[in-house]
């Protein structure tokens, strides 16, 4: 059987992803004009999309699907793709920043089985490479429990489009600025839903000198486009045999030699007869693949036999049996699918192997479409993630369901100073800046989500356990906010796991506080001893019906972060906008973007146009946003990037006799503080 659930082998299907590589170069020269083969998606567009192929040859005998572009990846070359500089992803894997501290409950290990998820982000063709805009657009699966993952395979292929699939960038910083790794997919489908047997061939074919091709392809991609690795799916069974399995074992070592710095994770399908046989087992007919592998997918029908004798396998080869992932798949139930935990995780024992989540977007797409809202999604994204009651303390349900905050212990990146939040999802209805509502039109862009709290959520209060949650009524800064509603007070709120190590350093609350709102807000700190302080805040400013907040740190090391509300009467409804530490001295803006300049344009009706921009990167930005300037002086905001290339999907004229529209591009450093404005223009 292959791996579930054929809705994602149809036109709008989709494979997987892959792991770190160092950041490529995104201000190089502009691109050659890109060769046939790599042509736009769309013809009447300039939007870029995510990237995919077939090994070399194109199926035959039919066309492509609709809105695919086929493209062979033994041509492709980077200096070649006018789409590189959109999908370049380009924060560091903050693998090394990576620590687990105490978890939140007795269940929860530290040291045995990990997470591996396969997420679907959108259909093959036509991806957008950086998020999306319109009325539609906030309706996105916002991933945000990093902190349990250990990789993200980005999920998608299909025959009629292509089956070698690059993850688009959002979603490889997104998961980077936490430490996970993100993997790119190889799937070779099925007979049964257009596979062949040639795209096998195709990929382990050798050249004259006995080499791979498609092994330095795949590694100049990951590379390029800055993921981690790959995951590799052979289930094509058309009269295979050992020696082709022998080629693609080799195939298989020849990547890991080289490039040891990617990751591989290789599912069980394909066996060592050149035949697809799913195991649900680590056995004599994949230990070969495994073996150069630095995890093995385990297919769904594994038995609690099979996972056991897995492990024994895995550790009389020398490695580890939590490097096995045990397929769970939940694309169509989600927390109601019936699985034998204990086989897996059991919580007496230590735990067998991992855990491999299929399709966790189930939590949005489960949702009835046409009323979902972002908030809905979160808080029941927060329930699959740590429970029923969104505890982290005593995760459970619902029903049978075993959350990740019950058997593995959540991981955290903030570990120096400066550090700063604004409650960023990478989604929202409109876009926030000190407060002002600066664009009104939804949007998606998992690369400009901040570090998120990731227990969700672990309140203490006398008195009955407010609401707490991301809110997108109002945000500081972005799309989002969190928001803290009830009737008890004091409430103490969990935010942040921390190892940071102060001398001198100042924390900054932007809040806000609706009918009968708190009157006190504290911050709470977690010394390296476990003593939790609670620090009076000063209100220092109030800025378009938000108040700025400080506290001083006390001298040593910081474990952890909250706030503590105390007074108010009646209903509380409270919202935290930013949290930020940092020096005594003033936060110093990004150096301003260079050589900003629009690269390419159309018109898209007399008052509407699509651009592509691009400029050199600024050291310290941790991303850059762009804004019209209105003729009254006013900022649209017209979207962002962690990338140095960006496409305006939509500019709007301001009246008929504008002739130039200006824009503005800004660095935004780790303290969310903007850069001056690199200026731009666009003539009509």
């Amino acid at each position: 059987m292959p791996l579930p659930r054929r809705t994602l082998l149809t036109a709008a299907a989709t494979a997987t992803a892959l792991p770190f590589l160092p950041a490529t170069p995104a201000a190089a020269a502009e691109p050659p004009a890109p060769s046939p083969r790599s042509a736009p998606e769309d013809p009447t567009t300039l939007q870029p999309y995510a990237s995919y192929w077939f090994p070399d040859t194109f199926p035959e005998g039919r066309e492509p699907d609709p809105g695919a572009t086929w493209r062979s990846l033994k041509t492709w070359r980077a200096d070649a793709d006018p789409d590189l500089p959109f999908n370049t992803a380009t924060v560091p894997l903050a693998a090394e920043r990576r620590f687990t501290p105490p978890p939140a409950n007795p269940s929860a290990r530290a040291d045995q089985a990990r997470i591996s998820a396969l997420v679907s982000f959108g259909g093959t063709a036509r991806n957008p490479s950086q998020g999306a805009q319109g009325p539609r657009a906030a309706d996105f699966y916002a991933l945000t429990h990093w902190a349990y993952l250990e990789e993200l395979v980005f999920w998608g292929g299909s025959s009629g489009e292509g089956i070698i699939l690059a993850p688009n960038a959002p979603v490889v910083d997104a998961a980077h600025r936490n430490g996970v790794r993100v993997l790119g997919n190889v799937f070779l489908p099925p007979v049964a839903y257009g596979g062949s047997l040639r795209w096998t061939r195709d990929l382990v074919q050798r050249d004259a000198f006995g080499r791979f091709p498609l092994v330095a392809k795949l590694i100049e991609v990951a590379r390029a486009y800055g993921f981690d690795g790959w995951f590799l799916n052979g289930e094509t069974d058309a009269g295979g045999d050992a020696r082709l399995a022998a080629e693609f074992v080799e195939f298989v070592a020849s990547l890991r030699r080289s490039a040891p710095d990617l990751s591989i994770t290789w599912y069980d399908a394909f066996t060592v007869e050149g035949r697809v046989g799913w195991q649900g087992a680590l056995n004599d007919r994949n230990a070969p693949f495994f073996r150069h592998s630095r995890t093995m997918f385990v297919d769904f029908r594994w038995s609690p036999a099979r996972l056991a004798e897995s492990a024994a396998y895995a550790r009389r080869l020398g490695r580890s049996p939590y490097e096995l992932m045990a397929g769970v798949d939940v694309e169509a139930n989600g927390w109601n699918t019936r699985e034998d935990w204990d086989a897996i995780v059991p919580a007496t024992r230590d735990h067998v192997v991992s855990v491999g989540l299929y399709r966790p977007e189930w939590t949005l797409h489960s949702l009835p479409s046409a009323s979902r809202t972002p908030a809905a999604f979160h808080a029941r994204d927060d329930q699959f993630w740590t429970g029923e009651r969104t505890d982290p303390t005593a995760p459970g349900g619902p029903g049978a369901w075993r959350p990740a905050a019950q058997y593995v212990a959540d991981r955290s990146t903030v570990t120096s100073l400066p550090f700063a939040t604004s409650f960023n999802t990478g989604h929202g209805a409109g876009w926030y800046e000190e407060g002002v509502r600066t664009s009104d039109v939804p949007w998606n862009h998992l690369g400009l989500q901040d570090l998120l709290p990731s227990r969700r959520w672990i309140v203490r209060t006398a008195g009955a356990r407010p609401g707490v949650g991301f809110d997108f009524e109002a945000a500081w800064r972005g799309g989002s906010s969190l928001l803290v509603s009830g009737e008890s007070v004091p409430v103490e709120l969990d935010l942040f796991r921390t190892r940071m190590r102060v001398a001198t350093a100042v924390v900054e609350l932007v809040h806000r506080a609706d009918a009968g709102g708190p009157r006190g807000v504290e911050v709470t700190v977690t010394g390296a001893d476990g003593g939790v302080r609670h620090l009076r805040t000063a209100s220092v400013r109030t800025v378009n019906g938000w108040t700025v907040s400080t506290a001083r740190l006390p001298r040593g090391s910081v474990h952890a972060l909250g706030v503590r509300l105390t007074g108010g009467s009646g209903p509380t409804a409270w919202r935290l906008g930013a949290l930020s530490v940092r020096s005594d001295s003033r936060p110093a803006a990004p150096d301003r973007p260079r050589r900003a300049r629009v690269t390419d344009h159309r018109a898209t009706s007399p008052r509407t146009a699509e651009l592509r921009l691009r400029w050199q990167p600024v050291r310290g930005a941790r991303h850059y946003e762009v804004h019209q300037v209105l003729p009254d002086g006013a900022r649209r905001f017209l979207g962002g990037t962690a990338g140095s290339a960006y496409y305006v999907p939509s500019l709007h004229r301001a009246t008929d006799s504008e002739q130039r529209t200006t824009l503005e591009v800004r660095a935004v450093g780790d303290l969310l503080v903007s850069s001056p404005p690199a200026p731009l223009t666009h003539s009509w």
